[in-house]
């Protein structure tokens, strides 16, 4: 069975730096038994020759951080135009695309936003990886081409989702996302 984190110590084992290469190994890939959701599984769901038509390229994730426990929540501003005036958008997610993996254990990672069917994000989702899935009402990810850049070392753990195929950078409308802060209300 693959399990790079049997380790009790995960800054020596590096478990979560490991995990994500593995992502990316097989994310990359695609490009050219145990549980049924979790890392291992999704890995192995996204490289299947069994379902090559799935089109799926794409191992979303959640990163969990040290002491806290609580789920890391990514923001990134994007800057576009309102009418004629310049404007700064931001947005959050706790779900994210390894973009890049270093040597070092650093990674860039891809925020993903949650989208409905119809293309727009729920509002600011709050400390609760839940609370950006509100329903039944979330149907695809949104690839936002906003990264950040994180030392992998610093989380302690890290949730997999099921394999998908996200919606590309292109189809992303920064008018529709959703911008941080929980004041905000919904686009």
């Amino acid at each position: 069975m693959w399990d790079d984190c049997n380790e009790l110590d995960c800054k020596d084992s590096k478990c979560v730096c490991k995990t994500v290469r593995k992502i990316a190994e097989a994310q990359d890939a695609v490009d050219d038994q145990g549980c049924d959701v979790g890392c291992k599984q999704s890995i192995d769901d996204l490289l299947s020759p069994a379902s090559p038509s799935s089109g799926n390229d794409t191992v979303p994730f959640i990163l969990y951080c040290k002491g806290s426990c609580r789920p890391f929540v990514g923001n990134g501003i994007l800057q576009g135009t309102t009418g004629n005036n310049r404007v700064f958008r931001c947005f959050e997610s706790p779900i994210f695309r390894v973009s890049k993996i270093h040597k070092d254990c650093c990674a860039d990672l891809e925020l993903l936003l949650p989208v409905t069917e119809g293309g727009s994000t729920p509002g600011p989702g709050g400390h609760e990886v839940c609370n950006y899935f509100p329903g039944n009402s979330i149907r695809n990810l949104q690839r936002t081409g906003i990264c950040v850049k994180v030392d992998l070392c610093d989380f302690v753990g890290i949730s997999c989702l099921e394999p998908v195929r996200a919606l590309p950078v292109s189809d992303f409308n920064a008018s529709n996302g959703q911008s941080c802060g929980p004041s905000q209300s919904q686009s």
